[in-house]
């Protein structure tokens, strides 16, 4: 395994250093909130995943030790482990109201803008380890070795979870009327 870039960053956090908690925060924090809005479907619900994640690593940067994953790695599944706490309590929520249903139809003055929307719906759609697998490797630009490991399975496992996801958003996205242009 390559040598962690993030290792000695994570070891001054650990320290207590405040500039190296203000350099890990502005690495990092983009592609943990993209990858926590795209898991959740929810901007301020993947602010609060975001800022469990980094209270969780200044909490315990001071223990990590590198091992079979880089921190990169970590710090993606301590993000994704996150969010499946927010959607099973969603899933627990149990409401009497019914809700609104929006009219599926595509307005005719569809901009791309309204587009990425329904891709954004489309993805919260599918099946959740497809929905991470994607996101990991499309939105978070992780190669398959990278997002295999995050995920914890093998490359071909995650190529399958890949396959699979992209057929459910293409079946989904074109019942909707939506077509990337996409295999």
């Amino acid at each position: 395994m390559s040598a962690d870039p993030d290792e000695e960053l994570v070891r001054r956090v650990g320290a207590g250093d405040p500039a190296a908690v203000q350099t890990l925060v502005a690495r990092k924090l983009p592609r943990i909130l993209s990858l926590a809005a795209r898991m959740l479907g929810d901007a301020a619900e993947a602010e609060d995943v975001a800022q469990e994640t980094f209270v969780r690593i200044w909490r315990h940067a001071s223990s990590w030790r590198r091992g079979n994953a880089r921190f990169d790695t970590w710090i993606h599944r301590v993000t994704l482990n996150l969010c499946y706490d927010r959607l099973r309590r969603r899933r627990e929520w149990v409401t009497d109201a019914v809700p609104d249903v929006a009219d599926p139809a595509p307005l005719p003055d569809a901009h791309p803008r309204e587009d990425a929307f329904r891709v954004e719906q489309a993805l919260q759609a599918i099946a959740p380890r497809q929905r991470e697998a994607i996101v990991l490797v499309y939105y978070q630009e992780m190669s398959n070795i990278e997002a295999a490991a995050t995920l914890e399975i093998s490359v071909d496992a995650l190529e399958s979870l890949l396959s699979r996801g992209r057929r459910a958003l293409q079946t989904i996205l074109a019942r909707d009327g939506v077509h990337e242009g996409h295999d």
